[in-house]
């Protein structure tokens, strides 16, 4: 993310267009290969956990955050459960039950000391 801050500030500094990012994390199974035919080959992923976490960073604009992590993501982050802030249940389109939010707190450092 720092990378990105970076790249975004050196093309706002010679007028070109902010670099925009947007993460979202889950832990869930997958299944991925080669997919399409001999004309054309793409590898991909796909499964309820890939549906999920597209519906998951799609709520990145409306939350106004650059990351937002599953419930399951944060309960497989065990040590780090201190540096998380819930943002609440969400509906997600396509998912059967509303999912618990979470994204980083920027007050907390990976060592759970306060940043500031």
């Amino acid at each position: 993310q720092a990378a990105c801050d970076r790249v975004s500030k050196d093309r706002a500094a010679s007028g070109r267009p902010a670099l925009l990012t947007d993460i979202a994390l889950h832990f869930g199974a997958i299944s991925y290969g080669n997919v399409g035919s001999q004309r054309r080959l793409d590898f991909t992923v796909v499964g309820p956990a890939v549906n999920e976490v597209s519906r998951i960073e799609a709520m990145c604009r409306s939350l106004d955050q650059e990351i937002i992590l599953s419930a399951a993501f944060a309960d497989a982050a065990r040590k780090d459960r201190d540096r998380l802030v819930s943002l609440g249940r969400y509906a997600l389109r396509g998912v059967r039950r509303p999912q618990a939010l979470y994204t980083l707190d920027r007050e907390v450092d990976a060592t759970g000391e306060p940043t500031g």
